[in-house]
């Protein structure tokens, strides 16, 4: 039960607050371009013109993979819950629309010269059962994370704080860095303080007295996280159907006011369905698939909203495995170690057709794992551009030594042996099944002997599999969403158990390094040095970087005061309403 987090989102490069292992884009969110148009009567506009704000009504927001339900912001792995968790969970620490962290639930300070981050609640926060939020449960929640039995992603946002390392050993019953001050203030001391700690550092509080008398290690597949979960969002879950449906009620005493709408039914829909059930009122909110995306455009009454997203499409490859005992990647699949061979597969790839053929053609091309809406993207005259380019990847696998030498139409590896590669990528849209083909017959256009690997996986499968390292993956399409700060430490460090390529490079850590010295409290020089990474990997590619998506958004127009960034649809859903809400 691991490891798999958003596009949403996210983010990502630190393995930090919205880093979420993506579902099928085509089919959820809307896939990139270089627009950032946001159709008219879409948001604050549509808010204008539709008058004030009514009290009432209930909106169903849609997604289109079955979800998990683990509805506890330390153990969700997916976009599937993250986005029922943005309906009833606050974070202390929130992200604005330039990707700048403000305060959320608590005010913040950082004292570099003390190693010191210092929290103070707001006043008036309680959870959904009644019960005031305290310091003690961010205490709680910092203790539940870095706990032995603990098994998320994420550790890697807390063992910043003084302490912790030999409390995850079992050395120490408590982590010393943590001072609760009071109810409202807890002080933390950290090891070191970087450029990205208040992005970094975990800022999602855990009710305590909810979780009381349950182990750390049952938690996941408790009562308390799966079927009665609690926060300290504007909406409260009030019913839910594992997989299909949860349906949420307004929480009259949401600590920034309570909501227009009386509730929110967060629905799974086929996304092949996507458009009619947009035309018929049945969804009121969804990321569009881009495949649809020109029916839905033309739909009278929705509004399309457009936002260059922070996330990447990519195909992995497995260069070697996680060693759990260690903690760390160990690249020992000797079978994908010649960059030669996974640069001529970057260059069989037809990315721009990929785009053209099933996003109607969304997308910008990248080539390193830095979308254009993050302040660190490199320029990409700067990187080698992997252009389709099937001649030339045919010269790169003859100078490597994958030739065909029995005239079969297939090429062999260096030892004259049956090259084959298996493909893996998830099902979950319309186009999932003939875009896979599409890949696969670049590759066998240059001899290359690809081939689904048992079919397409539904998403949870997929991350299952690339997480366990199962010995018949060898390459994969997957996708991103990041963190608003971009520390690639989660995704591409050597001890990160989300680099799922296990790629290991000297180089890249000591990089990734030198982008949270002292030093890079200078965001220019900050930036240089991601620059630099971005080369790197870029030539090394443990991946072969597709695009950068623009997530469409489709809006019933009776939903109005919908704010959209980079990330998400769902800012302040507390102040959301409906134009027809005394007619319910």
């Amino acid at each position: 039960m691991k490891k798999k987090v958003w596009l949403f989102l996210l983010i990502f490069l630190s393995l930090s607050l919205f880093l979420v292992a993506c579902a099928d884009t085509t089919s959820e969110e809307g896939e990139g371009s270089s627009g950032d148009e946001k159709a008219e009567g879409s948001g604050d506009d549509a808010e204008a013109k539709a008058g004030e704000p009514k009290k009432g009504g209930t909106v169903t927001f849609a997604f289109t993979q079955p979800f998990q339900g683990l509805l506890d912001r330390g153990f969700y792995e997916g976009e599937d819950d993250e986005k029922i968790l943005r309906f009833i969970t606050d974070s202390l620490v929130d992200t604005n629309d330039e990707l700048q962290p403000e305060p959320g639930l608590a005010d913040f300070e950082v004292d570099k010269e003390k190693n010191t981050v210092t929290f103070t609640l707001k006043d008036g926060i309680t959870w959904h059962d009644g019960e005031p939020l305290t310091t003690e449960d961010v205490a709680y929640a910092y203790e539940v994370i870095a706990h032995p039995d603990y098994e998320g992603m994420r550790y890697t946002n807390v063992n910043m704080i003084e302490g912790v390392e030999a409390y995850n050993k079992g050395k120490v019953d408590s982590i010393s860095g943590i001072e609760i001050v009071d109810e409202k203030t807890i002080v933390l001391t950290l090891t070191d303080v970087a450029p990205n700690t208040i992005s970094n550092l975990w800022s999602y509080p855990m009710p305590k007295h909810h979780y009381e008398g349950i182990e750390v290690a049952d938690l996941p597949e408790s009562d308390a996280v799966r079927k009665n979960p609690i926060g300290t969002g504007p909406f409260k879950v009030k019913n839910i159907v594992p997989g299909e449906m949860v349906e949420m009620e307004k929480y009259a005493d949401y600590w920034q006011g309570e909501p227009y709408l009386d509730g929110v039914v967060y629905k799974v829909i086929d996304a092949s369905v996507a458009t009619g059930s947009l035309k018929n009122g049945e969804i009121d909110i969804m990321q569009a698939p881009s495949s649809q995306y020109p029916e839905i455009k033309k739909l009278d009454n929705v509004e399309a909203i457009e936002e260059p997203a922070l996330s990447f499409n990519y195909i992995g490859f497995k260069l070697g495995h996680w060693d759990a005992e260690k903690g760390v990647n160990v690249m020992d699949n000797k079978k994908f170690q010649n960059k030669q061979l996974r640069k001529a597969m970057a260059y069989a790839i037809d990315i721009q057709g990929i785009l053209d053929s099933f996003s109607n053609g969304l997308g910008e091309v990248i080539g390193a794992p830095v979308p254009p809406v993050s302040w660190a993207y490199a320029d990409q005259s700067e990187l080698e551009q992997y252009n389709y380019d099937p001649e030339k990847a045919k010269e790169l696998l003859d100078e490597a030594g994958y030739v065909d030498v029995n005239d079969d139409g297939w090429r062999e590896d260096p030892d004259g042996k049956e090259f084959t590669v298996n493909f893996d990528t998830m099902s979950g849209s319309d186009i999932s099944e003939p875009r896979a083909q599409y890949i696969l017959q670049n590759w066998q256009d240059v001899g290359i002997n690809a081939k689904l690997n048992g079919g397409l996986k539904e998403f949870n499968l997929f991350y299952d599999v690339l997480e366990k390292d199962e010995p018949s993956v060898e390459t994969f399409m997957g996708a991103w969403g990041l963190a608003s700060d971009p520390d690639p430490t989660g995704l591409w460090k050597s001890d990160s158990v989300s680099n799922y390529a296990r790629w290991v490079n000297e180089e890249s850590d000591k990089l990734i390094e030198k982008g949270l010295s002292d030093e890079a409290f200078d965001q220019e020089y900050r930036k240089n040095v991601y620059v630099e990474w971005q080369k790197l990997i870029n030539d090394e590619l443990p991946n072969i970087f597709l695009y950068a998506p623009v997530d469409v958004y489709a809006v019933n127009k009776r939903l109005q005061n919908v704010h959209t960034n980079s990330f998400t649809s769902q800012q302040n859903t507390h102040l959301w309403w409906v134009t027809d809400a005394n007619e319910e």
